[in-house]
């Protein structure tokens, strides 16, 4: 009889080693111990801790995903709304750690992509695609008259992400939402201000 394969046991393990550590200071052995199993085993499933990392990176990035979908195509609100939504259930999740746990996407960003290529690129090919996902909400907004179109919606999903890291990584130094909350609070009292009656009017002739 096989025996069970534990790749799934060392991803399971490994993603919260990794979001704790940070990607230099997570060693294959602390991975493997929290697995509880032997550092052979790590080596029979990934080529290399960069592999590995793509892995949990494109682990953590379908969670997101599938948080986005889930709040960006609710119908029962305007796009408008499902953005603002986004920024409250995040935060929701942020709050279970104590403010202490970011983003791993944007943590390895930092850690990560000066030192490997391999991870750089696909740190970069997960922030295009995030950014698409809200840029599309954005571009419904802007097209229902919700939002300005002064400025295109992939700028401006990219001025939202961007700014989202921050605030998050801000967040982490306070050990509080303040940071969170400035950024909801600016984001949608300028970016993403609703236009005049008058100008809505005139989008939709």
């Amino acid at each position: 009889m096989p025996r069970p394969s534990l790749r799934e046991q060392i991803l399971r393990a490994g993603l919260p080693v990794m979001f704790r550590s940070g990607y230099h200071a997570a060693s294959v052995r602390d991975i493997c111990a929290a697995a509880a199993v032997p550092q052979g085993s790590f080596t029979n499933h990934f080529r290399s801790k960069e592999a590995f990392t793509i892995e949990v990176l494109n682990r953590y990035f379908d969670y997101l995903k599938g948080l986005g979908h889930e709040v960006l195509s609710d119908l029962t609100l305007t796009s408008r709304q499902r953005l603002e939504r986004y920024l409250e259930v995040i935060p929701d999740k942020l709050e279970r750690d104590r403010w202490m746990t970011g983003c791993l996407i944007g943590d390895f960003s930092l850690q990560a992509s000066s030192h490997s290529n391999l991870l750089r690129k696909r740190l970069d090919a997960i922030f295009r695609e995030w950014r698409a996902l809200f840029a599309s909400c954005i571009a419904a907004a802007q097209e229902a008259g919700e939002v300005s179109s002064d400025f295109d919606a992939e700028d401006l999903a990219e001025f939202m992400l961007t700014s989202w890291q921050g605030a998050i990584l801000r967040m982490k130094v306070e050990r509080s939402p303040a940071a969170l909350e400035r950024f909801k609070t600016v984001m949608f009292a300028t970016v993403f201000r609703q236009p005049c009656a008058s100008i809505r009017r005139r989008r939709r002739k």
